[in-house]
């Protein structure tokens, strides 16, 4: 049997989480540290897989096992967490302190989750991309035997009047596992909870949606392990979301009889002996990623942008059923000032977003103000907030680092609209950055960013000027040289990755080696249709039609342009990604 060590990390918002260490037995000499990240599922914690340190077999690799936030030793209401959201981005703290504390890389990194741990995994990898060797899901959770009917609509309902509550598993360990041990074991534990928080399950179900409808971004070889006779999760979502994965290296095994808690069933050896094959295979070959810089030309998010871009039948039930949409919008415009102004400058203009990032409900008397607020609550503007915060976020982050270092803060932004997320940001910084010089290719915009600056009293340190972000020469010959460059809210406005290759290359160019990049991107987005059938853009008032990357693809854009990714940010609906990446020097 391992030994195992006991530690704690600090997560990203300051709680200090509890996780188990085994360390490799046998290392191979001067081999890279390969290493296991084992994920719980709900209700228990690290101690409950523990076993598989030693029943996968694999003695090169050290095992890293945590109790989730809520769960087993570490802290929190039991079952309870800030939101879904929160739980994967632990997931992300935890996985760079690995990297950072135990010096094993995220390219020698293999992850085996079941349950509800495996849509946390499934999760991470959609949304913040990380460069993982392999990834073992044992009956992912995307979707809960509720038996009750209509009790995702029910817990809703009461959690809007009522606010977080809990509710107890039903689950028997008698309808988990046929191994007696693991039920006795499961009966007597003290630190499995039963409760779980609303917010967290209806998190969970939000989330699994959305990572089984876009499983296409997931490029990360996939194994699932499926249970037979699982009484608890559903298997329908389970093969969808194998059937969608967009990485070639995938397989699914169905156990015959097996019950929810696959990789602790009786005859688990079966379930075990195609992981560590799995794992084996992944590890005996080079980290492989396809391309994805033709995205624009080929694939799921191109044919997505040209079937949103196709007029439909106008009388088809689609087509009324927009007609009325638009009817009910420009309806709106009459009594809302923030509908008003996406009419007059685009919905995705400088103009509308700053009104967005102020969120102030305006409108013809109280009724315009009630309709702008609904406005201004919409999912999507609420993720472009909460992308400004993360904004603001990384850029303190991304000035204090250059600061240790002894360097001058020179900030850059190729496209900045009015401007606010960078001089709001600047609010309580000392010192204040040498220079800050912020670019639009709109007058509007930069008469509006140049009142702005007067505003808030920093002339003495910043301006405005009108440029072009996707004209490469312009860029690399701005002075002075910056220290830390933004775009935000550009590229996913342009469907074409040449413009956006181009225009990273400047950013590149003209970047001090060893300067940051703050760079957003947009995975995923709930209203995608609402967006291209309803709204129009700032561009003549076309149709606002957006291809949506995927964070690998953004990511493999940035890494061709010479920079190399740090950490990132996401919002909780996984909309919205801010990240932070380093120039690399030049060859």
């Amino acid at each position: 049997m391992r030994e195992h060590s006991i530690h704690h990390f600090t997560t990203h918002d300051g709680v200090e989480l509890f996780y188990r260490h085994w360390p490799a037995p046998q290392p191979e000499a001067d081999a890279p540290r390969r290493a296991l990240l084992l994920l719980h599922r709900g209700h228990e914690h690290s101690g409950r897989i523990g076993h598989l340190a030693d029943e996968l077999d694999l003695p090169g690799f050290e095992v890293f096992a945590w109790d989730a936030r809520g769960h087993g030793q570490s802290p929190g209401e039991r079952g309870d967490s800030p939101g879904f959201g929160t739980n994967v981005r632990d997931l992300q703290s935890f996985a760079e302190h690995i990297a950072a504390h135990h010096g094993v890389a995220l390219e020698d990194l293999a992850v085996v989750a079941q349950s509800v741990g495996a849509v946390l995994a499934a999760t991470w990898v959609h949304d913040y991309a990380p460069p993982i060797r392999s990834l073992v899901l044992a009956s992912p959770a995307f979707k809960v035997k509720l038996y009750v009917p209509f009790a995702r609509t029910g817990l809703k309902l009461a959690q809007y009047w009522r606010g977080n509550f809990f509710v107890n598993s039903y689950v028997k360990a008698r309808f988990l596992s046929h191994d007696p041990q693991r039920i006795a074991s499961y009966d007597s534990d003290p630190l499995i909870a039963r409760p779980i928080s609303v917010r967290v399950l209806l998190g969970l179900y939000e989330a699994a949606e959305r990572v089984v409808a876009d499983a296409q971004a997931i490029q990360v070889p996939t194994q699932l392990l499926v249970s037979g006779a699982d009484f608890v999760v559903h298997r329908a979502p389970q093969q969808r979301f194998f059937e969608r994965l967009g990485t070639p290296r995938k397989e699914m095994h169905v156990l015959p009889g097996f019950f929810h808690d696959t990789l602790g069933e009786r005859d688990r050896h079966l379930a075990l002996g195609r992981a560590r094959r799995f794992i084996l295979e992944c590890f005996a070959q080079a980290p492989q990623q396809p391309s994805l810089l033709d995205a624009d030309r080929l694939g799921h998010s191109c044919a997505e942008a040209e079937a949103l871009a196709t007029p439909l039948p106008p009388y088809s039930p689609r087509g009324l059923y927009w007609r009325a949409t638009r009817a009910g919008l420009r309806l709106g415009r009459l009594l809302s000032d923030g509908v008003k102004l996406g009419f007059d400058t685009g919905f995705d203009s400088g103009s509308t977003l700053d009104y967005v990032y102020r969120n102030q409900p305006s409108g013809s008397g109280p009724l315009g103000r009630l309709v702008d607020r609904a406005y201004l609550g919409s999912i999507g503007w609420r993720g472009i907030r909460q992308r400004k915060l993360h904004i603001e976020e990384l850029l303190r982050l991304a000035m204090a680092h250059l600061r240790e270092q002894g360097r001058e803060v020179r900030i850059l932004d190729i496209a900045a609209g009015h401007g606010r997320y960078i001089l709001e940001a600047l609010a309580g910084v000392e010192p204040l950055p040498e220079s800050v010089l912020l670019r639009d290719y709109s007058e509007l915009n930069v008469r509006e960013g140049s009142a702005l600056i007067e505003r808030l009293g920093l002339a003495d340190r910043a301006r405005f000027a009108q440029g072009d972000a996707f004209d490469r020469d312009d860029l690399a010959a701005l002075r002075p040289q910056p220290s830390l460059a933004v775009v935000s809210g550009l590229y996913e406005l342009f469907a074409g990755n040449a413009e956006v290759g181009r225009s990273l290359a400047g950013v590149g160019d003209v970047l001090e080696e060893g300067g940051y990049l703050i760079y957003t991107g947009q995975p995923w987005h709930p209203q995608l249709e609402l967006i291209a059938r309803a709204l129009t853009s700032h561009r003549g008032g076309q149709a606002w039609v957006m291809r949506r990357r995927s964070q690998v693809e953004m990511d493999q854009l940035v890494a061709a342009a010479g920079f190399r990714k740090l950490t990132q940010r996401v919002d909780e609906w996984g909309i919205f990604t801010v990240s932070l990446a380093v120039r690399e020097p030049r060859p």
